[in-house]
């Protein structure tokens, strides 16, 4: 069988008043995307955002109660950080977290969920904020690109993974 790796939308919606919903399908097993997703040594290849990002670092304690902590530095040395605590951890199917940027960002509860059809795999993120108007300060940050071009940066990762399409 043969697969166009031609490259897929990502897709947002806003099925409420505070969430905010990120579905991309992806040709890998849903097995690599949870790995790719979280073992410290591969955010770093595709969690990104924009172009001129890094992830220098990227720590993930995955159990229940356990911290992340994720920090991108841009090339003229600016740095964005941002943390969590995993609240569920069902492999490869499920991963549940908080999420702060700190500041006056508020945080946010993350439900990831991936489902496998054909070894391809769909990816869906709700972000669940405290308020319609967190929600749509978040949408205005630019998140949509940034998670575009991670989410096509992980597509191309996974191709190159064994075990992948």
């Amino acid at each position: 069988m043969s697969t166009t790796h031609k490259a897929r939308a990502t897709t947002f919606t806003t099925p409420s008043d505070r969430e905010i919903v990120m579905t991309r399908v992806v040709d890998a097993p849903r097995g690599l995307v949870f790995e790719a997703w979280t073992k410290p040594e591969h955010p770093p290849h595709w969690m990104l955002g924009p172009s001129g990002w890094t992830l220098p670092v990227c720590e993930i304690d995955l159990r229940p109660g356990g911290a992340w902590h994720f920090v991108w530095r841009r090339s003229d040395g600016t740095e964005m950080g941002m943390r969590g605590v995993y609240r569920e951890i069902a492999p490869p199917e499920r991963l549940v977290a908080t999420e702060s940027w700190g500041g006056d960002w508020p945080e946010t509860l993350n439900t990831l969920v991936l489902t496998e059809k054909d070894g391809r795999t769909t990816i869906t993120q709700t972000m669940l904020y405290p308020s319609r108007e967190a929600r749509d300060a978040a949408l205005e940050t630019g998140m949509k690109e940034g998670a575009s071009e991670s989410f096509d940066r992980l597509d191309a990762y996974l191709r190159e993974r064994p075990g992948s399409r």
